[in-house]
């Protein structure tokens, strides 16, 4: 049985606290043991304000004043993700470890800058993918990394995100490269990019399309991918807001089995030899290996983000990169990279991604000279 050292007292500060998604952090900070929220900043007055009134914390217009006046042990960063290098950097800087909601960044070369301040600073930088804790990831997860289903064959990830006109005519940020750097792949998309590149990695080259087909807006609305992986494999990614559908799917086939993820179920299939060999094999011109199938109904969240932040603290505790630290969460926002730099330009993209590339394309469509 393994035994973990306590969990450290530790001290939160909160930036972007007038933030929707900041009540899920409270919330979980509450169910921490030994966490403590010291102090709370956003540039959002009144309603930063008014969340910080809840907790009973001090407010901040100016998060550096929180920073010097708070001296949190770590930095929550609830703001846009366009923001995220810069606080974080001016976080990891103070002193504090720092936990940033998703994305990590807009580009690639922000997150660079990001892992190197983290580094420089010996801070961990954290990510709040809390979907890898999903029952259903994790038993994935762990057949993948037991060899169960062998080398990769096919990779397949369809999620479709509906979401209205209304929705985008919300906030004057959605849907536009300065507000979010991008459309479905830098707001909807990047959970199932982690999901999918924390299971089998990233791929070596991508092929993208990006359109905006439904919505009165700058960035995309719809982007599929074909990938290549290191060996060989084919891969296909779909993200769209304009199509509703009853299901999104995640579908990872190997040489010895294949898994299904549609919500809380996994589908594994178990081919009876691996198809490598029955290929090679089977004096047969029209067979195939035995298919042994089980669904699994895995329910439950994993512990949403109360279970990021208590990785967070035992990370802090032993000394470890946590779960979803900056470095594995750099994956699937440079393959979004990928994805808008081959859409736009046309061309395959190989990886790693030319960084200043990504940077002259994203600096063109703020600026419209480029558009979709």
């Amino acid at each position: 049985m393994t035994t973990h050292p306590p969990l450290p007292d530790l001290r939160f500060g909160m930036i972007g606290s007038a933030a929707g998604i900041a009540a899920s952090h409270v919330k979980a900070l509450t169910q921490l043991p030994g966490a403590s929220i010291v102090g709370m900043a956003d540039v959002a007055v009144e309603r930063g304000e008014a969340r910080a009134r809840e907790v009973g914390c001090p407010f901040f217009a100016d998060y550096r004043a929180m920073l010097d006046t708070v001296r949190p042990d770590v930095a929550v960063i609830c703001a846009p993700h366009p923001f995220h290098a810069a606080l974080a950097i001016d976080c990891l800087e103070a002193g504090a470890h720092v936990l940033v909601e998703k994305p990590l960044a807009v580009s690639v070369s922000e997150a660079d800058a990001m892992i190197a301040a983290a580094d420089r600073a010996g801070r961990l930088l954290a990510v709040c993918f809390q979907q890898r804790f999903r029952p259903v990831v994790e038993h994935a997860r762990a057949l993948i990394e037991s060899g169960a289903i062998g080398d990769i064959v096919r990779v397949l990830c369809v999620e479709p995100w509906f979401r209205t006109q209304f929705y985008y005519d919300s906030a004057a940020w959605r849907g536009t490269w300065r507000g979010e750097g991008g459309g479905v792949l830098m707001n909807q998309g990047p959970h199932p990019l982690d999901l999918l590149c924390h299971l089998v990695g990233a791929p070596a080259k991508v092929w993208g399309w990006v359109r905006t087909q439904g919505h009165a807006i700058e960035c995309e609305d719809v982007a599929h991918a074909l990938l290549e992986y290191p060996n060989g494999a084919p891969g296909y990614i779909y993200f769209s807001t304009v199509e509703a559908s009853p299901e999104r799917r995640m579908e990872i086939v190997g040489d010895r089995g294949a898994l299904v993820i549609v919500f809380d179920h996994l589908t594994i299939h178990r081919f009876a030899m691996p198809l490598s060999e029955y290929r090679a094999t089977a004096p047969e011109m029209w067979g195939q290996p035995q298919i042994h199938t089980e669904t699994l109904h895995l329910p439950g969240d994993g512990g949403g983000h109360l279970a990021v932040y208590l990785d967070l603290a035992q990370s802090i505790a032993e000394g470890r990169r946590p779960r979803c630290d900056a470095r594995q969460a750099r994956m699937s926002l440079e393959l979004a990279n990928a994805v808008i730099l081959s859409g736009v330009t046309g061309q395959a993209v190989s990886l790693p991604l030319d960084g200043q590339a990504y940077d002259a394309l994203l600096d063109d469509l703020k600026s419209g000279r480029r558009t979709l």
